[in-house]
């Protein structure tokens, strides 16, 4: 493509440029495979002395600055917004009936809750979008620029496409840049692919069309940091068209969504709000039509039958329920940022997961050493202290009594620039992995630090793949090399002619690699006392090719249970990496993630069509290679095969999946600020396995949200009902509205939240994830909402009527009636707080409900015998028996009715189990 010069034709194409094949797809160009004349014309700069100050100011008037965009969004429609769901739509409707009738206590009490929760909503989201800012703060303030031939400190944001960037170690690479030169480049890139390796870098063009954004061996990315070398390049995008861009741009697009829970909820909440809407609509016409009740009095039982079955204490009680999950998993290391989150974990059916940090250690080990004749393995996971080398049969090796063996441990800690120091009780490392990884031999297998004499050495540089050093021990001046196990069996060869072994060793290094395995050889060779420098030219001659070692970043051991235990639970694994896809599925297989375990790459995940995509996401359990952007569709198939998607992360990488995810689930330790500002919860201990004990939590609140409705509905309506009774019988209301205000007010403060104690029952784990397509109540909740409801209106109306009959005055007789209702709901709870029978070894598993009852009852002394309390809720002081024992055996009928219906329900479903079977 010929880059012309007239403007408009220039803007065309550098815009072309900047739209780059997202992460390998073909494109109308790929800048890795251009050659250095080529992408001069193409950006229309000069290698050598880069832009002049005046095409510079063109470009950036017509692109604007290397800057990442932030929409801010305002903050009085994020507040406003919070009011838009139909829990507030009820609690609204409530907070008007009460004022209505007068009762400002009420509505100001409701009032309250609902601006509460407002704000909470509010900082919610407002803390989600630190996010946004977190990404931004990742571009480099300053970088060095050649602009008219000289070599100037500029401001990164000023930097535009075309121009010629100067890299040092040290340096934060200010925008996506070609790579012209490189000199022993090397640049730290987990801020994209989350792999905490180095990557080496080239100058050369790479004549593949699809190559991964880990395999860009001669890109350079925004927001990742240069560690050893030096290099040159051309910006070929900037601001949001860069991959860190994209991955902000990813971040704004992903809309925040309701949780399962709350699509529950808004549904229940809806349907609760039409149909008793509807009813009291009926009943207002019917009383007119049949002249039941004057209009004031018709309209009052209208609205006090609207107050009385509206379950206002339903959002209360959901919040604190999920309040007291998100407490007991702060106490088990997950912090939780909404509470909605809680529950979403229970429904979880797929966890998504990074590999390195995450499901492995992110310490990468040597766990593998290989001599010509033997085979070892080391114990010791990570950058353990402790360690021993072990033969083929689990035996300890005496190590310093095999000559091949002693000399690979001593190359092993000469030649490596590694250390490692205690901190916090973990070891730090500091220098490269794979150097870390032969320190970290070294000191398992000696206990000692490596004592280096070094006189020269030569440093790893990725066009001849291998490092040397020059050393003195005792009597003897050896030259010992570390590197690519081809290249020096290549430089044998070169001095060796006849050298024989070669075979067998790369069959011994495919063997490792196979294994998803780093594979190091370590060689020497004596030199003469003279020599002072490293000699490339002279590594192989006479060289002893020790052994090969084998690395790699061990899985967790806790990880591997927590697998287990969440694929017993019904919850699948998978693994989405940007590392390669052997590495990845060995890990996987070590960890059990499945049986015949499948992995794809992204690169392969690009040639698919998103239909294609939903179709086969489930038939892998590894994605390899993977971009932000390949997570993001990963997720996106996931949920569109109705699956509850869970994604846990650490890098800036991972935060438009974290997003993206029903709950992102980040790591509060090795976690970037942008994961955990994307993320609904955090692991403060980074530990794969609080996880599990989140979805477990999860589960046992859903289970107590459930029970806390199917408690608070029929004992809600069983109010209603009895003025729907009294309505139909043209009779005085049993209840007054104050009446039925106070029940659902003390019940609000006390007996619902009887629930939120209650512990997980027996086999929570191993019923699987739950259907969240059927709602919070299934047909049988239904039926039974309806005839507890019943129950309890209907106990309550014949002692009303049979006590008044015999000449009980009105009021006592409501005083009597607010206590059946009362004692309904108290012997209700008994029966609703588990599924065994009441009077079981589980009777008392939940002491907290007792004092709780013991509470609600004293505020019904305080109601029916403190005259102030008389003379608002128009009680009088009633006789023990017609205001406590009356009470107390309508509930215990409701007990006995409902404890019948268990146990029905019991044998029914022991014999559908063994019917399955």
């Amino acid at each position: 493509m010929i880059l012309l010069m007239q403007d408009e034709q220039q803007v065309h194409l550098i815009e072309q440029g900047e739209d780059s094949g997202d992460d390998g797809a073909p494109s109308q160009r790929q800048d890795w495979q251009a050659s250095t004349a080529q992408l001069e014309n193409r950006y229309q700069t000069n290698a050598t002395i880069g832009l002049s100050a005046k095409e510079v100011k063109r470009r950036l008037e017509r692109f604007g600055k290397n800057e990442l965009e932030v929409k801010k969004k305002s903050n009085w429609v994020l507040f406003f917004k919070q009011f838009n769901n139909s829990i507030v739509y009820i609690l609204a409707v409530t907070a008007i009936a009460t004022f209505l009738l007068r009762h400002y206590p009420d509505s100001i009490v409701i009032g309250a809750v609902i601006v509460a929760n407002a704000f909470i909503g509010f900082f919610q989201e407002v803390s989600a979008d630190t996010a946004l800012n977190k990404i931004q703060g990742l571009l480099v303030a300053e970088s060095f620029v050649i602009r008219d031939g000289r070599r100037k400190m500029m401001e990164a944001k000023e930097i535009v496409v075309g121009d010629i960037i100067s890299l040092e170690a040290g340096d934060s690479v200010p925008a996506d840049i070609r790579l012209l030169t490189a000199d022993n480049l090397k640049i730290q890139e987990s801020t994209l692919t989350g792999e905490t390796n180095s990557v080496d870098k080239i100058e050369e063009p790479i004549e593949l069309e699809n190559v991964p954004l880990a395999e860009r061996a001669n890109m350079a990315f925004a927001a990742t940091a240069v560690i050893s070398g030096s290099g040159t390049g051309v910006v070929v995008a900037t601001g949001m068209q860069s991959q860190i861009g994209k991955i902000q741009s990813d971040v704004i697009k992903v809309k925040n969504k309701a949780t399962p829970l709350m699509k529950n909820l808004d549904k229940l909440g809806i349907t609760l709000s039409l149909a008793i809407v509807a009813i009291a609509a009926i009943l207002f016409f019917l009383g007119m039509h049949l002249k039941i009740y004057s209009l004031p009095t018709l309209t009052v039982a209208i609205i006090t039958l609207v107050v009385g079955s509206m379950p206002e204490g339903m959002p209360a009680s959901v919040s604190v329920v999920l309040a007291m999950g998100t407490r007991k998993l702060t106490g088990k290391n997950a912090i939780v940022k909404t509470l909605p989150a809680v529950e979403t974990l229970g429904a979880v059916d797929i966890v998504n997961t990074d590999k390195t940090g995450t499901l492995t250690k992110n310490e990468m080990t040597v766990t593998d050493i290989i001599t010509l004749n033997d085979e070892y393995t080391i114990s010791g996971v990570g950058y353990d202290a402790s360690g021993q080398i072990l033969d083929t049969e689990n035996r300890v090796v005496a190590w310093k009594n095999d000559d091949k063996l002693s000399k690979l441990i001593k190359i092993a800690g000469q030649t490596s620039d590694a250390s490692f120091h205690l901190e916090g009780g973990a070891w730090i490392l500091t220098g490269e992995p794979t150097d870390g990884a032969l320190t970290g031999l070294y000191h398992k297998v000696t206990g000692e630090e490596p004592d280096v004499s070094e006189i020269d050495s030569l440093p790893f540089d990725s066009e001849f793949r291998y490092s040397a050093r020059l050393i003195q021990a005792a009597n003897q001046r050896y030259l010992m090399v570390k590197g690519a196990p081809q290249t020096l069996l290549s430089k044998i060869k070169k001095f060796s002619p006849d050298f024989e072994g070669e075979q067998k060793w790369l069959e011994k290094v495919v063997k490792l690699s196979k294994q998803g395995k780093r594979v190091v050889g370590l060689g020497l060779q004596k030199v003469d006392d003279a020599e002072k420098l490293v000699d490339p030219a002279k590594i192989g001659k006479q060289f002893e090719f020790v052994g090969i070692v084998g690395i790699i970043d061990p899985p967790r051991e806790e990880a591997r249970d927590g697998i287990k235990q969440l694929r017993y639970a019904g919850v699948k694994v998978k693994m989405i990496t940007g590392d390669d896809p052997n590495t990845a599925l060995a890990i996987a297989n070590q960890l059990d993630m499945g049986e015949n375990l499948k992995a794809v790459t992204g690169p392969e995940l690009d040639k698919m069509s998103e239909q294609d995509l939903i179709d086969n996401v489930d038939k892998y359990t590894v994605f390899a290679r993977t971009t932000p952007s390949d997570k993001l569709k990963i997720l996106k198939a996931q949920q569109k095969k109705k699956h509850v998607v869970s994604m846990t992360g650490d890098g800036v990488n991972d935060a438009p999946a974290l997003k993206q995810a029903d709950i992102g689930v980040a790591m509060g330790i090795k976690g970037t600020d942008v994961a955990r500002g994307s993320a609904d919860m955090i692991l403060a201990d980074d530990n794969f396995i609080t996880i599990l004990s989140a979805v477990r939590e999860g589960r046992l609140v859903f289970d107590n949200i459930r029970k806390t409705i199917r408690f608070l509905l029929p004992t809600s309506f069983a109010e209603g009902l009895i003025v729907v009774f009294s309505i139909l019988l043209n009779q005085i209301m049993p209840l007054y509205p104050t009446q039925l205000l106070w029940i659902n007010m003390v019940s609000a403060l006390t007996i619902q939240f009887a629930f939120i104690f209650e512990p997980a029952e027996k086999g929570i784990m191993a019923r699987g994830p739950r259907n969240i397509g059927r709602g919070i109540l299934t047909k049988f909740d239904i039926v039974e909402i309806i005839y507890v409801s019943i129950l309890i209106a209907g106990l309550g109306m014949i002692a009303y009527n049979g006590m008044t009959a015999l000449g009980m005055s009105h009021i006592m007789g409501s005083t009597m009636t607010l206590n059946i209702i009362i004692f309904g709901k108290i012997f209700y709870l008994f029966n609703m707080r588990n599924d065994h029978l009441v009077f079981s070894k589980y009777f008392f598993q939940n002491k907290i409900s007792f004092y709780i009852i013991g509470i609600l009852l004293l505020f019904q002394v305080g109601i029916i015998y403190l005259p102030f309390m008389q003379d608002i809720f128009h009680t009088r002081s009633i006789s023990f028996v017609y205001g406590w024992i009356i009470p107390s055996i309508t509930g215990l009928i409701v007990l006995i009715v409902t404890e019948l219906v268990k146990v029905v329900r019991l044998v029914y479903s022991k014999k559908a189990s063994k019917s399955k079977i």
